[in-house]
């Protein structure tokens, strides 16, 4: 049996500096100089569906500049993400500016192509508009997909100035579409005040039950981890982190910030989880460059999406299978 050619890793930081060269996520070899990849790091700069502070859309590039320092061994994983596995970067989905609509179809069609020999996405945003068209090109391959989704708001709810397709209405359409499973998905870090209790009783109906961020203070991260594990069961998972679960000390570079969240280290415990379920593809979104400080953010971003890349690397026991 032919075995398959060694992954190409990261460029050599001893040998060029981390800061020089063009930013890759984590200086890693392109799409186009590879030609195929187990996962693809794929960046959307869109952000036409925000509803307060825009930005979002200079996302991508803030991250993958801060991811420079990442390195190939993940010691809390005890992986090699980028030695196991072929992992790129596929540069950016080109998304228009000045149409949702088309934008969603230019995503989900860039999505279904870039996935279509069996590469799994993780995507950095942009806004969270950009999950439901990630969802409808996950869902067309794995069916309906336990989501996980990591922010402080439920984005859930119907419309914004009669839009039905925003940054605050992804899992309400991806629910009404028949994209996510209705009886394993759940929210993590949700706080803050909300329209009315009928929040609550629509994002229920919709699929998805609540693990909000005092209950994190409550229950510690393996409570929080058992409680997610449990719902999840050996469903096909779809994670989706919103950099505002994180508290505003912890990601300042957010447009919509609510007090209360997250710390860094909180969530990236949480993401390791992940590293014993069927996680299918993933995103985090929502990084605001012009609301950063000394890349806070961004570098919570790109820990973030290193964590979910770990995640999904072949461990030892499941690599022989």
């Amino acid at each position: 049996m032919p075995q398959s050619p060694q992954p190409i890793g990261p460029s050599d930081a001893s040998l060029s500096p981390r800061y020089a060269g063009i930013a890759t996520f984590a200086r890693l070899p392109r799409l186009e100089d590879v030609g195929h990849a187990d996962i693809a790091v794929v960046g959307v700069p869109f952000d036409t569906g925000v509803s307060y502070r825009p930005g979002a859309r200079f996302g991508p590039a803030h991250v993958r500049e801060a991811s420079r320092l990442l390195r190939p061994y993940n010691p809390v994983q005890d992986v090699e993400p980028f030695a196991a596995q072929q992992v790129v970067d596929a540069g950016d989905i080109v998304a228009n500016p000045f149409s949702i609509e088309e934008a969603v179809g230019q995503i989900e069609a860039a999505a279904r192509e870039l996935g279509a020999d069996g590469t799994r996405l993780v995507t950095i945003g942009g806004d969270h508009t950009i999950a439901l068209p990630l969802l409808r090109a996950v869902a067309a391959k794995h069916g309906p997909v336990a989501v996980v989704h990591f922010d402080a708001h439920l984005d859930t709810w119907d419309t914004y100035f009669g839009a039905p397709i925003t940054h605050g209405t992804p899992f309400r359409r991806a629910s009404e579409e028949g994209l996510i499973d209705l009886t394993a998905s759940l929210h993590i870090g949700i706080r803050g005040p909300l329209y009315s209790r009928q929040d609550l009783t629509d994002d229920a109906r919709l699929g998805f039950a609540i693990i909000g961020a005092h209950e994190i203070e409550t229950e510690g991260v393996a409570g929080v981890v058992t409680r997610m594990l449990a719902r999840l069961g050996d469903r096909p998972v779809y994670v989706s982190v919103d950099i505002d679960v994180l508290d505003p000390a912890h990601a300042p570079g957010t447009g919509t910030p609510e007090a209360g969240g997250l710390t860094s280290r909180e969530l990236l415990a949480i993401l390791r989880a992940f590293g014993n379920v069927n996680l299918v593809g993933a995103d985090v979104v929502e990084v605001a460059p012009a609301y950063d400080h000394a890349q806070i953010t961004a570098v919570a971003a790109s820990h973030v999406a290193y964590e979910l890349i770990s995640a999904m690397t072949p461990r030892p026991e499941t690599a022989a299978v």
